[in-house]
């Protein structure tokens, strides 16, 4: 059998192709920084017990969410670190009340920017910041699927609410 110029050609190339599939997805993965900021609303005490303030209800909220984060798995979402950051509080005009926030801090590799979606449609959802890569770059189709995807959110969300 006669081996052709392209096939040693070809067979140097492969060598050159990585040994296993999570290099070439360490490649293609997205780091994110997001930002949530859990809202304190205090409760009123019931026959005489139970009653909290607004950080002890913005703190509780927050260590409910961050072991949800935590232990609940998602594909194509893997949480590198969890930050919890300092309370802080703002008065508010329209309920004449102080309300604590309790922010927590995620660094995040997803696969594809639409599983960033799940992040940003939260209401705690204060900010995000891409960490790698440094520029991304998408074409029509790609762009097209993002935002069908981010309405879909959108349309599930104002059922929920409506269902409320």
């Amino acid at each position: 059998m006669l081996r052709s110029n392209l096939d040693l050609e070809r067979r140097e190339t492969v060598s050159e192709f990585p040994k296993s599939l999570e290099q070439v997805d360490l490649a293609q993965k997205i780091k994110v920084k997001v930002r949530f900021d859990y809202k304190g609303l205090p409760r009123p005490a019931r026959f005489f017990i139970g009653g909290k303030g607004s950080k002890e209800v913005a703190e509780e909220l927050r260590q409910q969410q961050a072991n949800v984060w935590r232990n609940v798995p998602m594909q194509g979402v893997r949480i590198d670190d969890l930050e919890l950051m300092e309370l802080y509080s703002v008065y508010d005009e329209m309920e004449q009340s102080t309300i604590s926030y309790a922010p927590l801090e995620l660094k995040v590799t997803v696969d594809t920017l639409e599983d960033c979606l799940r992040f940003v449609s939260k209401d705690e959802f204060r900010r995000m910041e891409i960490i790698e890569p440094v520029q991304l770059n998408l074409c029509g189709r790609e762009l097209e699927r993002l935002f069908f995807k981010f309405a879909e959110i959108q349309k599930q969300r104002l059922r929920e609410q409506e269902l409320k």
